[in-house]
Formats: structure tokens, C-alpha cells, sequence
């Protein structure tokens, strides 16, 4: 009999589940031959929770006094704001953050029964009942469009749009339009959700667009002719591929839109301190440096032109 596996995502990788009804039977009576009562085993035991425990509070602790934070106590009431990626990490984080601050806030994510969950948190910790929830899934450029063609008409307002969704797979996946999983989460989908949005965004400036990249994208390096790589065999470089690309279509926008009226930058959605600040990198908090590779702005007009391809970009789609 073939063996049966089943795969969860963890925190940190894959675990694997054997549920080998022989591989099982083995692993109870190798169990059965230690004694769990003995005092020395107990002990050591202990030890390696209480080890494992204090580790880890000492790296939240290193966290907190080392990582930046954003001090502005600035209210957000009556701005509408797009967080992709919403029910959870960053996003979630985020998202709740600007409820906090009174803005009304759409959560864009693919489990809208599961967004709903988080919008009742939401309500329930913030007190601004002026949240939403809208399905959208990035690596689908049909859900992509049929989300802004809503926004488009239910909504009057948008001052920032936060690209934060991502993905990061563990085995190579093409999506139903032909490409890469992780590209078409990471990057095309952002892209070509940015330029439909773009003229609402510039109905509303100054507004933001927020772009999530990663300092792992000094792990990589981006290959023009392999902008779409469905034929990968290292799924999880990709990921990093995606966050480099990130920086070239923000630095790209930021030059596009210049004379525009939308402020663009990888970070802040309401800090008054880069007021007027586009196509920056931040980190912690305060603007980070770039490579010199990342900063070739012949290469992020490429890496744009490219990507207008393959998103399928319409005639009478909006222009950036």
C-alpha cells in the first residue's frame, strides 16, 4: 500500500503528517520503551520547555526594544482604506490599526465567511463599525477585476491602497491566466490592481499606495526573461524574486506619477513625517538604503513594461 501523507503549513516550513498505519504502529512501541515517569527524563524534559520558553521571550523582547514603530497618533476618520491580505500577519495588524484611528477600512482577502470573522474583532476592539469585507484573490486576474470594478462603483473615496497580500509556495504553481502562484500573488496581481484603482486613487489625492516588500530581496536577483517562472525549480527563490520586483514597481510608479498627485512609498499609510516623500523604501520605521542593483531605473521601467504584458492590460484600462 502506498503511504498516505498529509501537508500543513507552519510557521517556519512544512510538517509533515505520516499516517502510515506501519510507520505508527513502529514509532507507539519504540514510545513504549521509555519510561515517562522516570524523574531524570522528567527533569530534562523540563528543562528543554523552560529553554525553548525563555528563547523565545527573549527574542520578543529583542523585538520590541530594537524594531521601529510608527509613534503618529494621526485619526484617519473619514479616509477609506484598502488592505489586501487583512485576516491575518501584517495585514490584519495594519488593517486594525487605521480602524483604530476611525478610517473606514476594506478588508480584501479570498475567505470573505473568515474576513467576516475578523471585521467582527475588529468592531468589537475598535469601535468603528465602518469596516468592510470584499473577496478578492490576487492570483486570479478575473477576481481582480471584478473587485475593482466594485470599488469603482461603490466607492466615492480611496486615500491609500496597501498591497499587502503574499505568498510564498512551497511547490511550483501556475495559476489559471499562466502564471507563476507566488509572481501573480506578489507582483501582478498588485500591478494590475493598482493601475485599475489609479484613477479613483487620483480623484482622492493626496492619496498612498503601500507596497510590502522584504529586505530578502537582497537574496536575489531578477531575470527580465524569466519574469514569469512557471518552469522554476526552486518555488521558494521565487519569493524573493517577487519582493525585488516589488521595489521596481514601486520605484517605477513613483516616477510615473510624480507630477500626478499620488504619493507612493513601501511603507507608511498615515506617518506626517513623509508627507509628500514617493518610491522610498522604509524599514523600522525610517527610510532604509537600497542596493545598487535595486536602484537601476532602466531595469524597473523593463521589469514595468513587461509585466503590462503579461496582466493582459485592456485598451480602455486606465493608464499609468
Amino acid at each position: 500500500m502506498k503511504p498516505q501523507h498529509e501537508s500543513y503549513l507552519s510557521v517556519g516550513g512544512m510538517i509533515e503528517m505520516n499516517t502510515n498505519p506501519v510507520t505508527s504502529f513502529i514509532r507507539m512501541n519504540l514510545l513504549a520503551g521509555i519510561d515517562l515517569h522516570c524523574p531524570l527524563l522528567q527533569a530534562a524534559i523540563a528543562l528543554l520547555v523552560i529553554g525553548f520558553l525563555t528563547v523565545i521571550s527573549l527574542l520578543k523582547f529583542y523585538a520590541y526594544i530594537t524594531c521601529g514603530r510608527c509613534n503618529s497618533d494621526r485619526k484617519m476618520k473619514g479616509k477609506t482604506v484598502i488592505v489586501t491580505g487583512a485576516t491575518g500577519g501584517i495585514g490584519k495588524e495594519t488593517a486594525k490599526d487605521l480602524a483604530a484611528r476611525g478610517a473606514r477600512v476594506i478588508l480584501a482577502c479570498r475567505n470573505t465567511d473568515y474576513g467576516n470573522q475578523i471585521k467582527d474583532e475588529f468592531v468589537k476592539e475598535t469601535q468603528n463599525e465602518n469596516i468592510v469585507v470584499k473577496k478578492l484573490d490576487l492570483s486570479s486576474q478575473k477576481s481582480i477585476r471584478e473587485f475593482a470594478k466594485d470599488i469603482n462603483q461603490t466607492e466615492s473615496r480611496l486615500d491609500v491602497l496597501i498591497h499587502n497580500a503574499g505568498t510564498a509556495e512551497l511547490r511550483s504553481k501556475t495559476t489559471e491566466d499562466g502564471l507563476e502562484l507566488t509572481m501573480a500573488t506578489n507582483h501582478f496581481g498588485p500591478f494590475l490592481l493598482t493601475h485599475l484603482l489609479i484613477d479613483l486613487l487620483k480623484r482622492s489625492a493626496p492619496s498612498r499606495i503601500v507596497v510590502v516588500a522584504s529586505a530578502l530581496y537582497r537574496f536575489a536577483s531578477v531575470n527580465l526573461n524569466k519574469l514569469n517562472p512557471v518552469d522554476s525549480f526552486c518555488p521558494g527563490y521565487i519569493y524573493y524574486v517577487s519582493k525585488y520586483v516589488n521595489i521596481y514597481f514601486t520605484e517605477e510608479l513613483a516616477r510615473r506619477l510624480e507630477e500626478q498627485g499620488c504619493q507612493t512609498s513601501v511603507y507608511a499609510a498615515v506617518s506626517e513625517e513623509i508627507e509628500g516623500v514617493t518610491g522610498k523604501y522604509f524599514i523600522d520605521c525610517k527610510e532604509g538604503t537600497l542596493s545598487n542593483a535595486a536602484r537601476d531605473m532602466a531595469k524597473a521601467k523593463k521589469v514595468w513594461e513587461v509585466s503590462e504584458k503579461l496582466v493582459n492590460l485592456q485598451p480602455d484600462d486606465p493608464k499609468i
